[in-house]
């Protein structure tokens, strides 16, 4: 069933950061929300490209040759295999679009690791 999904209504629902939780099924996808702040893990997913859409806020994403930086409604796509670390200055809303099958944390398993829940 089709329905409209208010971002702000969605974010009020959550406060923990770095743990994604799921705001919408897309084929074989989730459209996942996050709040984010300071440095998460550099990782790389082997599989699965990722989506990140700033909603709120700015993010940089760090790559090994250099820093990509996402204002507000803005995206990037990091190809699967590409290490990247996400860091944020002050607390950023992001939404994020990727495969069923993506971890939050790629090939790395550690306290961050979390299992996105529907919201």
């Amino acid at each position: 069933m089709a329905e409209v999904i208010n971002l702000n209504e969605k974010f009020k629902l959550f406060s923990e950061q770095w743990h994604p939780k799921i705001a919408g099924e897309l084929n074989d996808s989730y459209v996942k929300l996050a709040k984010v702040q300071g440095e998460f893990v550099w990782h790389h997913h082997e599989n699965e490209d990722e989506l990140f859409f700033v909603v709120n806020g700015t993010l940089t994403i760090k790559l090994r040759d250099k820093d990509l930086t996402i204002h507000e409604g803005e995206f990037v796509i990091i190809p699967k295999g590409v290490e990247h670390m996400p860091v944020a200055e002050d607390e950023v809303w992001i939404m994020l679009l990727e495969p069923k099958t993506t971890s939050n944390t790629g090939n790395v398993e550690n306290e961050r690791t979390a299992k996105a829940d529907w919201i």
